[in-house]
Protein backbone atom coordinates (compact mmCIF):
# COMPACT_ATOMS: atom_id res chain seq x y z
CA UNK A 1 0.00 0.00 0.00
CA UNK A 2 1.13 3.17 -0.67
CA UNK A 3 2.10 5.88 1.54
CA UNK A 4 0.06 8.90 2.14
CA UNK A 5 1.13 11.49 4.16
CA UNK A 6 -0.12 15.48 4.79
CA UNK A 7 1.76 17.94 5.77
CA UNK A 8 0.04 20.73 7.48
CA UNK A 9 1.79 24.47 7.34
CA UNK A 10 -0.20 27.67 9.47
CA UNK A 11 -0.11 30.78 6.98
CA UNK A 12 1.58 33.34 8.73
CA UNK A 13 1.59 31.36 11.90
CA UNK A 14 1.82 34.54 14.63
CA UNK A 15 0.28 37.03 12.85
CA UNK A 16 -2.83 34.97 12.17
CA UNK A 17 -2.98 33.37 15.71
CA UNK A 18 -3.03 36.98 16.78
CA UNK A 19 -5.33 38.45 14.53
CA UNK A 20 -8.18 35.79 14.86
CA UNK A 21 -7.52 36.67 18.45
CA UNK A 22 -8.14 40.44 18.24
CA UNK A 23 -10.95 39.92 16.16
CA UNK A 24 -12.69 37.66 18.66
CA UNK A 25 -11.66 40.45 21.02
CA UNK A 26 -13.87 42.82 19.49
CA UNK A 27 -11.11 44.43 17.26
CA UNK A 28 -12.95 45.27 13.61
CA UNK A 29 -9.66 45.27 11.91
CA UNK A 30 -8.39 42.35 10.79
CA UNK A 31 -4.37 42.32 11.05
CA UNK A 32 -4.26 40.07 8.04
CA UNK A 33 -6.03 42.43 5.42
CA UNK A 34 -3.28 45.62 6.28
CA UNK A 35 0.43 45.55 6.33
CA UNK A 36 1.52 44.45 9.68
CA UNK A 37 3.64 42.67 11.39
CA UNK A 38 4.75 40.21 14.99
CA UNK A 39 7.86 41.62 15.81
CA UNK A 40 10.44 41.89 19.31
CA UNK A 41 10.64 44.13 21.39
CA UNK A 42 12.95 47.21 20.18
CA UNK A 43 14.17 48.28 22.96
CA UNK A 44 14.95 45.19 24.60
CA UNK A 45 17.34 44.49 20.97
CA UNK A 46 14.76 41.68 20.47
CA UNK A 47 13.52 43.76 17.62
CA UNK A 48 13.07 42.14 14.67
CA UNK A 49 10.35 40.66 11.97
CA UNK A 50 8.75 37.13 13.56
CA UNK A 51 5.95 36.84 11.18
CA UNK A 52 4.33 39.10 8.61
CA UNK A 53 0.67 39.31 6.46
CA UNK A 54 0.35 39.00 2.33
CA UNK A 55 0.28 43.08 2.25
CA UNK A 56 3.58 43.75 4.17
CA UNK A 57 5.46 41.26 1.94
CA UNK A 58 4.42 43.10 -0.91
CA UNK A 59 6.59 45.93 0.64
CA UNK A 60 9.37 43.52 0.97
CA UNK A 61 8.94 43.14 4.44
CA UNK A 62 10.78 39.94 5.66
CA UNK A 63 10.95 37.71 8.23
CA UNK A 64 14.20 37.81 10.79
CA UNK A 65 14.97 41.13 9.47
CA UNK A 66 15.25 44.42 11.84
CA UNK A 67 12.02 46.30 12.46
CA UNK A 68 13.92 49.50 11.42
CA UNK A 69 14.77 47.86 8.35
CA UNK A 70 11.37 47.11 7.67
CA UNK A 71 9.48 49.88 8.67
CA UNK A 72 12.13 52.20 6.11
CA UNK A 73 10.36 49.51 3.53
CA UNK A 74 6.89 50.23 4.88
CA UNK A 75 6.10 52.91 7.25
CA UNK A 76 3.02 52.49 7.93
CA UNK A 77 3.88 48.76 9.08
CA UNK A 78 1.83 47.84 12.27
CA UNK A 79 4.08 45.95 14.64
CA UNK A 80 2.47 43.72 17.53
CA UNK A 81 4.38 42.23 20.03
CA UNK A 82 4.20 38.50 20.15
CA UNK A 83 2.10 36.69 22.62
CA UNK A 84 3.51 33.03 22.90
CA UNK A 85 1.03 31.50 24.87
CA UNK A 86 -1.17 32.53 22.58
CA UNK A 87 0.75 30.56 20.12
CA UNK A 88 0.80 27.32 22.38
CA UNK A 89 -3.37 27.34 22.60
CA UNK A 90 -3.35 27.87 19.04
CA UNK A 91 -0.96 25.44 17.77
CA UNK A 92 -2.66 22.83 20.11
CA UNK A 93 -6.44 23.28 19.29
CA UNK A 94 -5.25 22.80 15.55
CA UNK A 95 -3.15 19.46 16.58
CA UNK A 96 -6.18 18.41 18.45
CA UNK A 97 -8.41 18.67 15.28
CA UNK A 98 -5.37 16.77 13.23
CA UNK A 99 -5.32 14.00 15.96
CA UNK A 100 -9.29 12.99 15.12
CA UNK A 101 -7.72 11.83 11.84
CA UNK A 102 -4.90 9.33 12.63
CA UNK A 103 -2.33 8.45 15.40
CA UNK A 104 0.51 8.99 13.56
CA UNK A 105 0.67 12.94 13.53
CA UNK A 106 3.96 14.45 14.32
CA UNK A 107 4.86 17.89 15.56
CA UNK A 108 7.57 19.33 12.88
CA UNK A 109 7.07 22.36 14.96
CA UNK A 110 5.03 24.81 16.42
CA UNK A 111 3.11 25.76 13.42
CA UNK A 112 3.17 22.21 11.39
CA UNK A 113 3.28 18.95 11.26
CA UNK A 114 2.90 15.48 9.47
CA UNK A 115 -0.21 13.19 9.06
CA UNK A 116 0.40 9.68 8.26
CA UNK A 117 -3.50 8.98 6.48
CA UNK A 118 -2.16 5.74 5.04
CA UNK A 119 -5.26 3.25 5.78
CA UNK A 120 -7.86 5.71 6.94
CA UNK A 121 -9.66 6.00 3.36
CA UNK A 122 -12.08 3.75 4.79
CA UNK A 123 -12.76 6.07 8.13
CA UNK A 124 -12.60 9.28 6.39
CA UNK A 125 -12.50 9.28 2.93
CA UNK A 126 -10.08 9.97 -0.34
CA UNK A 127 -7.01 11.85 0.49
CA UNK A 128 -7.78 14.91 -1.53
CA UNK A 129 -11.28 14.96 0.16
CA UNK A 130 -10.27 14.32 3.78
CA UNK A 131 -7.31 17.07 3.17
CA UNK A 132 -9.95 19.91 1.85
CA UNK A 133 -12.52 18.59 5.14
CA UNK A 134 -9.43 19.18 7.49
CA UNK A 135 -8.66 22.67 5.67
CA UNK A 136 -12.50 23.53 6.01
CA UNK A 137 -12.73 22.31 9.83
CA UNK A 138 -9.62 24.53 10.54
CA UNK A 139 -10.76 27.59 8.94
CA UNK A 140 -13.79 27.62 10.53
CA UNK A 141 -13.58 26.40 13.69
CA UNK A 142 -10.24 27.86 14.19
CA UNK A 143 -10.61 31.07 12.12
CA UNK A 144 -7.24 30.70 10.53
CA UNK A 145 -5.72 29.29 6.98
CA UNK A 146 -3.37 26.35 6.47
CA UNK A 147 -1.44 25.47 3.53
CA UNK A 148 -2.01 20.86 3.13
CA UNK A 149 0.65 19.49 1.11
CA UNK A 150 -0.47 15.49 0.02
CA UNK A 151 2.71 13.14 -1.28
CA UNK A 152 3.32 9.38 -0.31
CA UNK A 153 6.37 11.03 1.56
CA UNK A 154 7.23 13.55 4.21
CA UNK A 155 9.76 15.75 2.18
CA UNK A 156 7.72 15.53 -0.82
CA UNK A 157 4.39 16.26 1.04
CA UNK A 158 6.35 19.24 3.24
CA UNK A 159 8.09 20.43 -0.20
CA UNK A 160 3.94 20.29 -1.88
CA UNK A 161 3.09 22.99 0.38
CA UNK A 162 5.84 25.55 -0.65
CA UNK A 163 4.88 25.83 -4.04
CA UNK A 164 2.10 28.01 -3.38
CA UNK A 165 0.34 30.30 -0.32
CA UNK A 166 -1.72 30.95 1.50
CA UNK A 167 -4.91 28.41 1.34
CA UNK A 168 -3.99 25.91 -0.79
CA UNK A 169 -3.91 22.15 -0.80
CA UNK A 170 -1.33 20.82 -3.36
CA UNK A 171 -0.28 17.42 -4.37
CA UNK A 172 3.69 16.29 -4.92
CA UNK A 173 3.44 13.01 -5.83
CA UNK A 174 6.42 11.07 -7.63
CA UNK A 175 5.35 11.16 -11.00
CA UNK A 176 4.41 14.72 -10.54
CA UNK A 177 8.42 16.02 -9.90
CA UNK A 178 9.77 16.82 -13.74
CA UNK A 179 6.46 19.14 -13.75
CA UNK A 180 6.23 20.54 -10.15
CA UNK A 181 9.72 19.81 -8.37
CA UNK A 182 12.62 19.93 -10.62
CA UNK A 183 12.61 23.47 -12.54
CA UNK A 184 12.37 25.38 -8.82
CA UNK A 185 15.96 26.93 -8.11
CA UNK A 186 18.14 24.49 -5.89
CA UNK A 187 17.82 26.36 -2.70
CA UNK A 188 14.20 25.41 -2.52
CA UNK A 189 14.90 22.26 -1.47
CA UNK A 190 14.67 21.25 1.91
CA UNK A 191 18.11 20.70 3.60
CA UNK A 192 19.58 23.32 1.38
CA UNK A 193 21.30 26.11 2.97
CA UNK A 194 22.50 29.58 2.73
CA UNK A 195 26.00 28.19 2.51
CA UNK A 196 25.21 25.44 0.33
CA UNK A 197 23.40 27.01 -2.53
CA UNK A 198 26.68 28.88 -3.74
CA UNK A 199 28.60 25.67 -3.85
CA UNK A 200 25.81 23.56 -5.92
CA UNK A 201 26.28 26.56 -7.87
CA UNK A 202 30.05 26.41 -9.00
CA UNK A 203 29.20 23.16 -9.55
CA UNK A 204 26.85 24.47 -12.13
CA UNK A 205 24.02 22.62 -10.30
CA UNK A 206 21.13 26.09 -10.40
CA UNK A 207 17.74 23.54 -10.04
CA UNK A 208 16.56 20.88 -7.75
CA UNK A 209 16.66 18.70 -11.65
CA UNK A 210 20.12 19.47 -11.96
CA UNK A 211 20.93 18.14 -8.48
CA UNK A 212 18.42 15.18 -9.51
CA UNK A 213 20.60 14.12 -12.60
CA UNK A 214 23.82 15.02 -10.86
CA UNK A 215 26.48 11.89 -10.16
CA UNK A 216 26.30 10.99 -6.91
CA UNK A 217 30.39 10.24 -6.77
CA UNK A 218 30.95 13.74 -6.97
CA UNK A 219 28.06 14.85 -5.36
CA UNK A 220 29.85 13.06 -2.44
CA UNK A 221 33.32 13.67 -3.02
CA UNK A 222 32.27 17.48 -2.69
CA UNK A 223 29.82 16.83 0.61
CA UNK A 224 30.95 13.41 1.76
CA UNK A 225 27.62 11.79 3.38
CA UNK A 226 25.22 15.12 3.02
CA UNK A 227 25.91 14.63 -0.47
CA UNK A 228 24.06 11.14 -0.66
CA UNK A 229 21.28 12.96 1.12
CA UNK A 230 20.82 16.21 -1.20
CA UNK A 231 20.79 13.52 -4.36
CA UNK A 232 18.24 11.85 -2.30
CA UNK A 233 15.94 14.38 -1.75
CA UNK A 234 16.64 15.76 -4.81
CA UNK A 235 14.93 12.36 -6.36
CA UNK A 236 11.99 12.68 -3.35
CA UNK A 237 13.58 9.56 -1.62
CA UNK A 238 12.73 9.88 2.05
CA UNK A 239 11.48 6.63 4.21
CA UNK A 240 10.91 8.43 7.63
CA UNK A 241 8.40 7.21 9.78
CA UNK A 242 5.58 9.90 10.75
CA UNK A 243 5.91 9.30 14.55
CA UNK A 244 2.38 7.96 16.46
CA UNK A 245 1.03 10.49 18.85
CA UNK A 246 2.31 8.60 21.43
CA UNK A 247 5.69 8.04 21.19
CA UNK A 248 7.98 9.59 23.61
CA UNK A 249 10.84 11.45 21.78
CA UNK A 250 14.16 11.95 22.94
CA UNK A 251 15.31 14.73 24.33
CA UNK A 252 18.92 15.32 23.58
CA UNK A 253 19.35 18.40 25.42
CA UNK A 254 17.37 21.44 27.47
CA UNK A 255 18.72 24.75 27.06
CA UNK A 256 17.34 28.90 27.52
CA UNK A 257 19.29 31.85 26.59
CA UNK A 258 18.95 35.30 27.00
CA UNK A 259 19.44 38.23 24.56
CA UNK A 260 20.16 41.21 27.07
CA UNK A 261 18.86 44.97 26.86
CA UNK A 262 21.88 46.21 27.44
CA UNK A 263 25.82 44.92 26.90
CA UNK A 264 26.75 43.10 30.47
CA UNK A 265 30.26 43.97 31.49
CA UNK A 266 30.54 42.68 35.07
CA UNK A 267 30.99 39.41 36.39
CA UNK A 268 28.40 39.98 39.18
CA UNK A 269 25.22 41.12 36.55
CA UNK A 270 26.21 37.53 34.10
CA UNK A 271 26.01 35.49 37.17
CA UNK A 272 22.98 36.42 38.23
CA UNK A 273 21.44 35.66 34.52
CA UNK A 274 23.24 32.54 34.40
CA UNK A 275 21.10 32.19 37.81
CA UNK A 276 17.93 33.00 36.33
CA UNK A 277 18.74 30.59 33.40
CA UNK A 278 19.07 27.70 36.19
CA UNK A 279 16.11 28.39 37.75
CA UNK A 280 14.49 27.59 34.33
CA UNK A 281 16.46 24.92 32.94
CA UNK A 282 16.76 23.00 36.60
CA UNK A 283 12.62 22.94 36.51
CA UNK A 284 12.51 21.87 32.51
CA UNK A 285 14.72 19.24 33.85
CA UNK A 286 12.61 18.32 36.90
CA UNK A 287 9.22 18.61 34.81
CA UNK A 288 10.84 15.91 32.46
CA UNK A 289 11.78 13.66 35.09
CA UNK A 290 15.47 14.08 33.22
CA UNK A 291 19.20 14.96 34.63
CA UNK A 292 22.04 16.03 33.03
CA UNK A 293 26.01 15.28 33.28
CA UNK A 294 26.73 18.26 30.93
CA UNK A 295 26.89 21.92 31.14
CA UNK A 296 27.14 24.07 28.74
CA UNK A 297 27.56 28.14 28.31
CA UNK A 298 27.29 29.98 25.16
CA UNK A 299 28.17 33.82 24.96
CA UNK A 300 27.44 36.03 22.29
CA UNK A 301 29.62 39.58 22.38
CA UNK A 302 28.70 42.99 21.39
CA UNK A 303 29.96 42.64 18.04
CA UNK A 304 28.01 39.47 17.81
CA UNK A 305 31.17 36.42 18.10
CA UNK A 306 29.67 33.75 19.65
CA UNK A 307 31.82 30.93 21.72
CA UNK A 308 30.72 28.31 24.83
CA UNK A 309 32.11 26.71 27.14
CA UNK A 310 30.78 23.29 28.25
CA UNK A 311 31.59 21.46 31.95
CA UNK A 312 31.08 17.34 32.16
CA UNK A 313 30.22 16.22 35.45
CA UNK A 314 30.56 12.68 37.15
CA UNK A 315 27.18 12.27 38.11
CA UNK A 316 24.11 14.05 36.92
CA UNK A 317 22.42 16.96 38.14
CA UNK A 318 18.53 18.68 37.74
CA UNK A 319 18.95 20.87 41.29
CA UNK A 320 19.32 24.39 40.29
CA UNK A 321 21.81 25.19 42.53
CA UNK A 322 23.79 22.10 40.97
CA UNK A 323 23.26 24.15 37.55
CA UNK A 324 24.03 27.19 38.50
CA UNK A 325 27.30 26.49 40.25
CA UNK A 326 28.58 24.42 37.35
CA UNK A 327 27.15 27.03 34.45
CA UNK A 328 29.27 29.88 36.42
CA UNK A 329 32.93 27.27 36.47
CA UNK A 330 32.10 27.24 32.69
CA UNK A 331 31.68 30.65 32.19
CA UNK A 332 34.19 31.73 34.53
CA UNK A 333 36.26 29.74 32.90
CA UNK A 334 35.36 30.96 29.27
CA UNK A 335 34.37 34.86 29.49
CA UNK A 336 37.35 37.13 28.40
CA UNK A 337 36.20 40.09 29.77
CA UNK A 338 34.25 41.03 26.21
CA UNK A 339 30.60 42.84 26.68
CA UNK A 340 28.45 40.35 26.41
CA UNK A 341 25.19 40.69 24.63
CA UNK A 342 23.91 37.27 24.94
CA UNK A 343 23.80 34.52 27.76
CA UNK A 344 22.24 31.03 27.40
CA UNK A 345 22.88 27.32 29.48
CA UNK A 346 22.44 24.09 27.89
CA UNK A 347 22.00 20.83 29.54
CA UNK A 348 23.07 17.64 27.98
CA UNK A 349 24.37 14.05 28.25
CA UNK A 350 20.71 13.86 29.62
CA UNK A 351 19.50 10.63 32.01
CA UNK A 352 16.32 9.58 33.84
CA UNK A 353 16.24 10.68 37.04
CA UNK A 354 16.29 7.40 38.70
CA UNK A 355 19.46 6.54 37.30
CA UNK A 356 21.22 9.47 39.32
CA UNK A 357 24.08 8.13 40.71
CA UNK A 358 25.12 9.19 44.57
CA UNK A 359 28.42 9.84 45.56
CA UNK A 360 30.16 10.46 48.74
CA UNK A 361 32.21 13.37 47.58
CA UNK A 362 29.32 15.12 45.59
CA UNK A 363 27.40 17.84 47.50
CA UNK A 364 24.53 17.05 49.52
CA UNK A 365 22.11 18.53 47.76
CA UNK A 366 18.89 16.93 48.99
CA UNK A 367 17.68 19.75 50.68
CA UNK A 368 18.31 22.07 48.07
CA UNK A 369 15.73 19.55 45.76
CA UNK A 370 12.96 19.81 48.36
CA UNK A 371 12.93 23.24 48.22
CA UNK A 372 13.17 23.28 43.74
CA UNK A 373 10.23 20.49 44.16
CA UNK A 374 7.98 23.10 46.11
CA UNK A 375 8.98 25.95 44.31
CA UNK A 376 7.83 23.79 40.98
CA UNK A 377 4.50 23.37 42.13
CA UNK A 378 3.53 26.47 43.14
CA UNK A 379 5.27 28.23 39.96
CA UNK A 380 3.42 25.61 38.15
CA UNK A 381 -0.06 26.29 40.11
CA UNK A 382 -0.12 30.48 40.78
CA UNK A 383 2.70 31.73 37.59
CA UNK A 384 6.55 31.82 37.92
CA UNK A 385 6.22 34.98 40.33
CA UNK A 386 4.28 33.24 42.45
CA UNK A 387 8.07 32.54 44.72
CA UNK A 388 10.88 33.87 43.61
CA UNK A 389 14.67 34.34 44.97
CA UNK A 390 15.27 37.38 47.34
CA UNK A 391 18.23 38.09 44.88
CA UNK A 392 15.83 39.34 42.12
CA UNK A 393 12.74 40.79 44.45
CA UNK A 394 11.79 44.04 42.68
CA UNK A 395 13.61 43.57 39.57
CA UNK A 396 11.53 43.39 36.60
CA UNK A 397 14.25 43.38 34.27
CA UNK A 398 13.58 41.69 31.14
CA UNK A 399 17.69 40.54 30.87
CA UNK A 400 16.84 38.07 33.63
CA UNK A 401 13.42 36.27 32.88
CA UNK A 402 14.28 32.75 32.32
CA UNK A 403 11.73 32.06 30.03
CA UNK A 404 9.04 29.07 29.67
CA UNK A 405 9.05 25.85 31.36
CA UNK A 406 7.50 23.80 28.10
CA UNK A 407 9.73 21.51 26.17
CA UNK A 408 9.17 22.47 22.33
CA UNK A 409 10.16 19.72 20.56
CA UNK A 410 11.22 19.88 16.63
CA UNK A 411 11.31 16.81 14.99
CA UNK A 412 13.83 16.83 12.24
Amino acid sequence: MERIIFHIDVNSAFLSWTAVHRLREGDPLDLRTIPSAIAGDDQSRRGVILAKSTPAKKYGVQTGEPIAMALRKCPQLVCIPPDFPLYARSSENMFRILSEYSDRLERFSIDEGFLDYTGMEALFGPPLECAQKIKDRISKELGFTVNVGVSSNKLLAKMAGELEKPDKLITLFPEEMPQKLWPLPVEELFMVGRKTSPRLHKMGIYTIGDLAKYPVALLTKEFKSYGLTLHAYANGIDNSPVAAAEDVRETKSIGNSTTLPYDVTDRETAHKILLALSETVGMRLRCSGLCAQEIAVTIKTADFRVYSHQKQLLNAIDCTNALYETAVQAFDAAWKKEPIRLLGIRAGKLCQEGCMQLSLMDADWSRQKKADAAMDQLKLKYGKKAVQRSTFAGNEDKAFDGGKVKIQHKIL
